[in-house]
């Protein structure tokens, strides 16, 4: 609960941001010469992509806790097995032993949306978060009945 409120505070942290850097923008447009113009159009692109990358990442959270529910009622969702240091991190080396066998158990079932979540588990241990972000799409993309993209 506290990542998600975290999340919403920072989400909504940046719409205000944006909100701010587009109004500059459109105090530039107004002054009307053509260089404050080009600023002010440039100076509104960025709080479009800003929006637009929050939008796709909320989306991403939110059909990835779908998936947790459910794989949670289903009580398929990985067990915490791992080692940890005395100040709290996971231990690389238990990080890996898991990966190998959620690897394992992904490749033997490639098409089932479970494995992949629970590899998408597994690169975050391994503090692998590119791999993790792609391997939780792919769950995604195969819950959803789409046809993911090539790893």
């Amino acid at each position: 609960m506290r990542a998600k409120l975290t999340y919403a505070l920072t989400a909504a942290v940046l719409v205000v941001y944006f909100v701010l850097v587009g109004s500059r923008g459109v105090l530039l447009i107004e002054t009307g010469t053509p260089l404050t113009v080009t600023f002010g159009v440039a100076v509104l692109i960025l709080p479009v992509i800003g929006l637009w990358f929050l939008w796709k990442n909320t989306q991403f959270a939110r059909k990835a806790s779908r998936l947790a529910a459910e794989l949670d009622a289903e009580g398929g969702l990985p067990v915490d097995e791992l080692r940890r240091t005395p100040s709290g991190r996971i231990d690389r080396d238990s990080a890996d032993e898991v990966f190998a066998r959620r690897k394992a158990e992904t490749e033997d079932a490639p098409d089932d949306w479970r494995t992949w979540f629970r590899l998408a588990v597994a690169y975050h241990d391994a503090r692998d978060t590119p791999r993790a972000r792609k391997a939780m799409q792919r769950a995604i993309a195969l819950h959803d009945g789409k046809q993911p993209e090539a790893a």
